[in-house]
């Protein structure tokens, strides 16, 4: 089946409880991020919340990529 929606996939399937008990939003070099703490005492940027457009281009700062914790 094929789903055309502007939905964000978090709506339409949610995430059980857990996970979304380990995200937090932290100011990182001053630019808010959703991130999430792994295994390894790390934190895994989850979503940029800023408004600027230049804080998207921050490669260290983009989803994925683990920031080590402070």
């Amino acid at each position: 089946m094929i789903m055309y929606t502007m939905m964000p996939e978090e709506l339409i399937f949610p995430m059980s409880q857990d996970i979304y008990e380990r995200q937090q939003v932290i100011l990182y070099n001053g630019i808010p991020l959703l991130v999430a703490r792994n295994e390894s005492n790390e934190f895994e940027v989850i979503r940029v919340l800023s408004t600027d457009p230049n804080h998207y281009l921050h490669t260290e700062m983009q989803p994925g990529a683990k920031i080590p914790t402070i």
